[in-house]
């Protein structure tokens, strides 16, 4: 009995590392979702920026004014790549994550299986145990109706 307990605490522990796997899981998705927000806001705000500055190169504006903006929109350009980075970077996580989780799924079923096979041949052992001793009852039950143990030894219950 005490494999299966031995067993059981394994299992536990492995329910364990699969329902933190899960929840890592989560965590790196819900990143990944701010990040992408995050990366939204840059690109609509970038595409905004240049809207309006189309409508207002119309009017003359001079170089230098010129020279600001354009320095801002590829500072801006450059935000929007650095959050695309970090945007592969998290997806990655989340990918190392699910593949965590999946480890641990497999991991536990495999000893819940071991668990089941254990039982299972524990079951087993115990009917044959059952079943030797009820054809031992019955032999012996046999050989007192037939004339005793000695009687059957001796042919005579035949």
């Amino acid at each position: 009995m005490s494999a299966l307990k031995s067993l059981a605490l394994v299992i536990e522990v492995a329910t364990r590392a699969r329902d933190q796997a899960d929840q890592a899981l989560m965590q790196a998705r819900r990143a990944v979702q701010q990040a992408q927000g995050q990366l939204d806001q840059l690109e609509s705000y970038a595409a905004d920026t240049e809207s309006r500055w189309a409508t207002a190169s119309a009017v003359t504006v001079s170089a230098e004014l010129m020279l600001h903006h354009q320095q801002f929109l590829q500072r801006l350009r450059q935000a929007v790549g650095l959050q695309s980075g970090v945007m592969a970077d998290l997806q990655r996580k989340v990918e190392m994550a699910r593949q965590r989780k999946v480890q641990e799924e497999v991991r536990l079923t495999a000893l819940e299986l071991l668990v089941k096979k254990k039982l299972s041949a524990r079951a087993q052992l115990e009917a044959r145990r059952e079943q030797k001793q009820m054809d031992e009852l019955a032999v012996l039950k046999y050989a007192r109706g037939a004339g005793g143990v000695g009687g059957l030894l001796n042919g005579e219950g035949s």
